[in-house]
Formats: C-alpha cells, sequence, structure tokens
C-alpha cells in the first residue's frame, strides 16, 4: 500500500523544542480526553507528549530549546533515520499508540545497532492529520520513549506538523564505544554468515492480520512490536564482525546489499535456519511455505553479519551460510541451497516494472 504525500495546513511546524516555551497563552492549557490535535493546538501536543520525561546522562540538553545537546565519549556519531507512514508499515485500526511508537523507535534502533553502535539518543518528527485524537499521539509517544529508554537512549526532540496521514520519522544517534563501525562492504570469500535474533515472525504476523485476523498472538506482536537485538550489534562488533545489515526488508535481499557492497556472494543453507514449530503451525493453517517467511520476510529487524571463517559467532548467533567470491556476470549474488531463489527477495517500496 502507498499512502498520500504529507501537506501541512499550518504555516509552518513546531519543534518540541519551542513546546516547553513557547508563546505566551500557547501550550499551557494540557489537552483533555477525547480532544484532537486540531481541537488542541501544537503547543500543547508537544508539551503533553514531552514533559516530564526522563533524560540518558548522555542528554546535556533535551526538548525546550531549537536542537538537543548530546555528549558523546567516542568523537563520532554514528547517524540514522527510519520512517514509518501509516497504510504502509503499520495501521491503526491493527496496532494501539504505543505500539506504533515503539516499532517505530525499535526499526530506526536496529540501524545503529548493525553498525556495530548502541543508540544514545533519538529525534522524532510526527506528522499527523488534525483529527487526529491527543491520546493516539500521547500513546505514540509513550512507545517511543519507552523503548528508547529500554535501550539507554533518550528521545531528545523532535518536530510536530499536519499531515494527510499519521507519519513518523526517527532520527537515531548512536556511540561506537572506540571501535570501528562494521560496514556492509567488509565481507569476504570464507566468511562465516550468521543471524541473531528472530526472523519470519512479523511476515506471519502481517500475513494473520491481512486475512482478518488477531490471533495466534506470538505472530501478531511480532508484526506490531519488533524484538531486534540491539545489544547483540556492539558484541558482534568486539567479536571482529566484518560486514553487518539489519533484516528490515528480508534476509535474502539484505544479505544481497552485502553481498553488492562487499562484492562478495553469499550462500545461504535452508538447513541451517530451523522453522520454530509454532511458526510452521501458522504458515500450515494459512496455506503458507514458512521457509520463504524466514529468507524474505522483513520487519522483524533481526541482525544478520559475516564473521571470519574459523571463527566462532558470539552467542546468540546461528551461522546460515558462508561467503563466496564475487558471482559472474549471469550468477546471483545470494543462492539458497546452492540455486537462484524464485521469486522476491523482499520487499522493495519502489519495485521495477516486472519485478
Amino acid at each position: 500500500m502507498a499512502s498520500t504525500p504529507a501537506r501541512s495546513s499550518t504555516p509552518g511546524s513546531a519543534r518540541t523544542g519551542a513546546a516547553a516555551s513557547g508563546p505566551a497563552g500557547r501550550g499551557s492549557a494540557r489537552p483533555g480526553q477525547g480532544e484532537t490535535l486540531g481541537a488542541t493546538g501544537e503547543f500543547a501536543v508537544i508539551d503533553a507528549v514531552t514533559a516530564g520525561r526522563m533524560q540518558p546522562v548522555s542528554t546535556l540538553l533535551g526538548p525546550g530549546d531549537d536542537a538537543a545537546v548530546v555528549r558523546t565519549s567516542d568523537g563520532r556519531v554514528v547517524s540514522t533515520v527510519d520512517m514509518a507512514v501509516e497504510g504502509v508499515h503499520f495501521r491503526t485500526d491493527w496496532s494501539e499508540g504505543e505500539q506504533i511508537g515503539r516499532r517505530a523507535a525499535l526499526a530506526a534502533m536496529a540501524d545503529v545497532a548493525a553498525m556495530g553502535a548502541r543508540p544514545t539518543a533519538l529525534l522524532v518528527a510526527l506528522g499527523a492529520p488534525p483529527q487526529t485524537p491527543v491520546s493516539l499521539v500521547r500513546q505514540i509517544g509513550d512507545g517511543l520513549h519507552a523503548a528508547a529508554a529500554e535501550a539507554g537512549a533518550g528521545v531528545v526532540g523532535g518536530d510536530l506538523t499536519s499531515a494527510l496521514a499519521i507519519s513518523i520519522a526517527v532520527t537515531v544517534l548512536g556511540d561506537l564505544d572506540g571501535r570501528e563501525p562494521v560496514l556492509r562492504s567488509g565481507a569476504k570469500p570464507g566468511d562465516l554468515i550468521a543471524v541473531c535474533g528472530r526472523i519470519g515472525w512479523a511476515a506471519a504476523g502481517f500475513t494473520v492480520l491481512s486475512r482478518g485476523f488477531r490471533s495466534p498472538a506470538q505472530a501478531v506482536a511480532a508484526f506490531r512490536v519488533p524484538e531486534p537485538p540491539l545489544a547483540a550489534g556492539p558484541v558482534a562488533a568486539a567479536a571482529g564482525a566484518t560486514a553487518m545489515v539489519d533484516v528490515s526488508d528480508g534476509l535474502l535481499a539484505d544479505l544481497g546489499h552485502i553481498a553488492a557492497a562487499s562484492g562478495v556472494s553469499m550462500s545461504v543453507l535452508t538447513a541451517a535456519l530451523q522453522v520454530p514449530p509454532r511458526l510452521a503451525e501458522v504458515a500450515s493453517a494459512l496455506g503458507k511455505d514458512p521457509m520463504s517467511w524466514l529468507l524474505t520476510g522483513g520487519e522483524d529487524h533481526a541482525l544478520a553479519a559475516t564473521f571470519p571463517s574459523g571463527t566462532e559467532p558470539p552467542e546468540g548467533w546461528t551461522p546460515i551460510g558462508t561467503v563466496g567470491p564475487a558471482p559472474g556476470q549471469s550468477e546471483p549474488a545470494v543462492t539458497v541451497d546452492g540455486a537462484e531463489y524464485e521469486g522476491p527477495a523482499g520487499w522493495d517500496h519502489f519495485p521495477r516494472a516486472g519485478e
């Protein structure tokens, strides 16, 4: 599905810095239950979402000014931005506000983890229609703050504007703690391919919800709120990972990114990808192949990495294949059990004609 591009119906938008000390007479009233954004005003909404939030010690200055100030011990800052759009990444009739906020934060923080860094600060830009309930925005904020806090980070600022659909852009800053970043371009022939975190479950949950069901709960919960192994990224970096990627579009698609950046081929063995019994049951009930969920399902935000040949991956990482030399001109960069995979390798927001 696709959503309509956002459009502002006001002269500007409000940064969270303006919320705490906005113009006199604005932002002082707390929105009541059932009120909408349009009836409340942007400054009061921002204040309701940001007031009283705890910040980590790395935050020198949080919401309340034009920009935040964050301490970094490394001197280098890993940064990424990730968007979640209503009708594309989530639906408000499928997920509660807190789940939407958690999902947006976790998806963005997984990108920082894939670089071998730990998240330290989040900046959130939220667009929403004027008729959106303030309570929903507050719940989204609750989810964003909770996910950040659990990762040792904080939401230090952001922006609010009107839009035709709810959209959340999350910028994450990360600290390498003295390590080198793990790039997609470092894989070498002979390296081991390994995965950490669950894969396939979010695709199963999406299929369940798309069919109009709300159970099994485990699959639905996996789609609503992913469980990226954020701490595993820095651990893999310290263990010598040569390349790493966040599995957001599908395992094969994201391994393809490493293959392209490193100039190598990737060979995945399905025998190493054990289908959980419960996932197999869900697939059987829906008439789906569970292995296709593991290979091409996105939105789980697991981590895939390569490690030097002969090394043991850290605890929690499962070896699933090996890295080979660059493929020939007509050869696939990623193979499954020695052959090219039939069908899409994963999600693409803008697929080319015929794909």
